[in-house]
């Protein structure tokens, strides 16, 4: 789950993070009047869950009042890499004397957070790796003692920080950890860093990205998610257990089990070549009822580049009449021509296949392993 730049910086100030005291608007009017609160010159920044905001026009200096009622008025509504902007963060303008970039993430690759910091902020992380990967600095933090003093000052000389920012430099740096960890984030980031022409240290921008399996037990972060930023049918899976990521191809997969679900893409990768692929991750896990089954089936149904279904249930926990009654369940609720292939294995599948096979769907055929089912779904797509 990801967090706006306002949701970012107002949790960084909880733990003592420098930030501007900038106001959300959600209407020019409301962009004109704090504005006029701050009494100063002020930065209209649309808030969107992507990057690329101004070089697509969504932030904008207002020397007064009546700039920034006339900016909001632009830049709300305006759309950015196809997300709407529905609110602006109205921050007061600052001088810029040096950008920074520091950041934590995880590095999996040894199970430690890492701390990054580069004297090129302002750009995107990726592009500073790319082009200048030996610009950025880094720090692995072990978990047990959490980020030293010392590590702090090892990044500060590296990134060629004047001497006198170092103690405030230490302090933003082991409260962005403290923030990190506390929030159980995989990503928390402050760029740019900045130095004022006041010679003055503090964060002008920030992103955090929340594990979403930790949301259960961070209630005030969950309730910060802005789910008009998801895709419709990935928040209808969220809301009825199940996982599902919505991807480019044209058959539609109902999987029992992660693993399951990644073989099953491939397999029609493989099988599929250039043109037909798998339109989405779809995982029903274990013990799935009929009304999951249904509601699973129904957001599949709803992409309107789906040319078939294919289904591959392996029952364990999961039992196979349970998916057979599901499928007949939503094809009640939400009929359609699109052809579907059945693979049922494991527990109660003959039941299943007896469910299906009674109910006398003509778009509805029958395959016995995972190959089969994946070439009769290609077909089907490719006949449709």
């Amino acid at each position: 789950m990801n967090l706006h730049e306002y949701q970012t910086k107002q949790r960084f100030a909880s733990y003592g993070i420098p930030v501007a005291n900038g106001k959300v608007a959600t209407t020019p009017e409301e962009a004109r009047d704090i504005a006029a609160s701050l009494g100063v010159p002020v930065v209209v920044k649309a808030q969107v869950l992507t990057g690329g905001r101004g070089k697509a026009g969504g932030v904008k200096l207002a020397a007064n009042p009546e700039e920034a009622f006339e900016k909001a008025s632009k830049i709300l509504g305006m759309s950015i890499k196809d997300h709407i902007v529905h609110r602006v963060l109205i921050d007061p303008a600052s001088t810029i004397s040096k950008e920074i970039y520091l950041g934590i993430t995880n590095d999996r690759t040894v199970g430690k957070p890492l701390l990054m910091a580069s004297s090129e902020g302002g750009v995107e992380i990726e592009q500073v790796a790319a082009e200048n990967p030996d610009a950025i600095k880094r720090e692995w933090i072990n978990p047990s003692l959490g980020l030293r003093d010392y590590q702090a000052r090892n990044i500060a000389e590296g990134i060629n920080l004047p001497r006198e920012h170092w103690g405030t430099f230490v302090k933003i740096a082991k409260a962005l950890y403290r923030c990190y960890i506390e929030s159980d984030a995989t990503l928390a980031e402050i760029n740019p860093l900045i130095i004022t022409e006041e010679n003055v240290l503090f964060a002008l921008d920030g992103k955090m990205s929340i594990d979403d399996n930790a949301l259960y037990r961070r209630k005030d972060l969950a309730e910060m998610r802005d789910i008009s930023a998801e895709p419709v049918t990935e928040v209808q899976a969220r809301e009825a257990g199940l996982t599902y990521v919505k991807l480019n191809g044209q058959i539609g997969c109902m999987v029992n089990g992660a693993g399951l679900a990644m073989t099953t893409m491939d397999m029609i990768k493989l099988y599929g070549g250039e043109d037909v692929g798998p339109a989405n991750f779809l995982d029903i896990g274990g013990g799935a009822q009929a009304e999951r089954v249904a509601a699973a089936l129904r957001i599949i149904l709803s992409d309107p580049d789906v040319k078939a279904v294919l289904f591959n249930i392996f029952g364990g926990i999961t039992r196979g009449d349970e998916v057979a009654r599901g499928i007949i369940q939503a094809l009640n609720e939400v009929p359609t021509t699109i052809p579907m292939v059945i693979r049922l294995a494991g527990t109660n599948s003959e039941e299943g296949r007896a469910i299906i096979d009674g109910a006398n769907l003509p778009n509805i055929r029958s395959a016995s392993t995972l190959t089969d089912g994946a070439k009769k779904a290609i077909e089907a797509a490719r006949g449709a």
